[in-house]
């Protein structure tokens, strides 16, 4: 098997990549993968499980004149020549199943494959219609463009049912579109929660119990909403509310939140931590997590938290939504561009700490339905060849 994607990078398709290869049985299937750009959070965490093979290396480690070969080559893959002329000069050949783990870019350049042979799957990681990001950043001219990529595979997988009604509903090409949910690594997740006890972090900074401790984590990108977060806490602190809240990520809004943070002086209640291969002892040490989205696929870091059995409050979107049981195992707010839903969700759990305990009660309830091994037997069976 061959999967595309652009690069291991430190969002939730990387790591769900990350879990799924880890995972994989072996003895049936051997995975090549082929990463356009060799950079990542998870390209160590990948290597021993892989055939890697990058098409371009990491422009942080070369010379003068292989950055000028890097940079030319970079514009033919993505500017300048077409999709079948790439495939054809960079990416390895003769596999039986070639996956596209990604929407945009990876999607774009498997459709142009010249395996007739291979069986061809795109995996989709958000919810197109509400978040139609490689329109946005121009991977495909128009939706036309977009429909003939996803029309050359054989099945297209999506991360939950919403995206999958909102994929058919704005593409069509229902009959090859189907739900598997991210797989979840429970006993990893638990594992490594139980590290680094001592997190120098806002949450510790305080013995004042009524504390509310919030935790969110998530690329510091528009589609995560935490300019909108960041308006919600100034609005709470200002009606004298006692929390902290603890951000772990990184994007290109971090200078954005930064000032923000400076301006309102919101220091001593919001931190922005960094990505973390690790996350789980800060959710672990919170009492909330809290999701701010605008858009998501699966939200994978809401199943981890319930893993964890911590309350959840989440924006109304469609992977959230089901893993929430429709507000059945976490608190589901309106999703709004002024954060007064989440505005007056948040009040309630700061107000009524019963409610709080409710909650941890039902994603200690939810977390029992994740189960990695029948995940990926559900995914091993998409991936048997043609």
């Amino acid at each position: 098997m061959l999967f595309v994607i652009e690069s291991l990078g430190g969002g939730g398709t990387e790591k769900v990549l990350a879990t799924l290869l880890k995972h994989i049985n072996r003895d049936v299937f051997e995975v090549t993968l082929c990463p356009i750009v060799d950079t990542g959070k998870y390209v160590e965490e990948v290597r021993p499980y892989v055939d890697y093979k990058p098409v371009l290396p990491d422009p942080q480690s070369l010379s003068v004149l292989e950055r000028l070969w890097y940079n030319i080559k970079y514009k033919l893959i993505y500017k300048w020549l077409p999709m079948s002329c790439v495939y054809r000069l960079w990416v390895p050949k003769n596999h039986d199943v070639e996956i596209a783990f990604c929407e945009g870019f990876a999607t774009k350049l498997l459709a142009r494959s010249c395996n007739n042979s291979a069986k061809r799957i795109a995996w989709v990681h958000c919810d197109l219609k509400t978040l139609p990001w490689p329109l946005q950043l121009g991977v495909f001219k128009d939706v036309t463009e977009e429909i003939y990529a996803y029309s050359q595979y054989d099945t297209i997988v999506n991360v939950s049912k919403q995206s999958e009604y909102s994929f058919v509903e704005k593409y069509g090409l229902k009959e090859k579109v189907r739900t598997i949910y991210n797989p979840i690594d429970v006993v990893d997740i638990i594992e490594k929660s139980n590290a680094h006890k001592e997190l120098n972090t806002l949450q510790d900074g305080s013995e004042d119990l009524r504390k509310l401790r919030m935790v969110s984590v998530g690329r510091l990108t528009s589609a995560k909403g935490y300019d909108i977060l960041l308006q919600v806490v100034s609005r709470l602190r200002n009606d004298g509310y006692n929390f902290t809240l603890s951000i772990l990520g990184e994007g290109e809004q971090r200078s954005e939140l930064e000032s923000y943070i400076k301006e309102h002086n919101l220091q001593d209640r919001v931190e922005l931590l960094g990505f973390h291969r690790n996350p789980y002892p800060y959710i672990a040490r919170s009492d909330l997590f809290v999701c701010s989205s605008r858009s998501e696929g699966y939200s994978l870091v809401i199943a981890e938290a319930l893993v964890l059995g911590k309350p959840v409050i989440s924006t109304y979107c469609s992977g959230p939504n089901e893993l929430l049981g429709e507000g059945n195992f976490g608190m589901l707010v309106p999703n709004d561009e002024q954060g007064e839903g989440l505005y007056q969700g948040l009040r309630t759990v700061l107000d009524n700490s019963q409610k709080l305990a409710q909650y941890q009660q039902a994603a200690t309830a939810r977390s029992s339905d994740f189960s990695l091994s029948s995940t990926m037997q559900k995914i091993e069976e998409v991936f048997v060849p043609r």
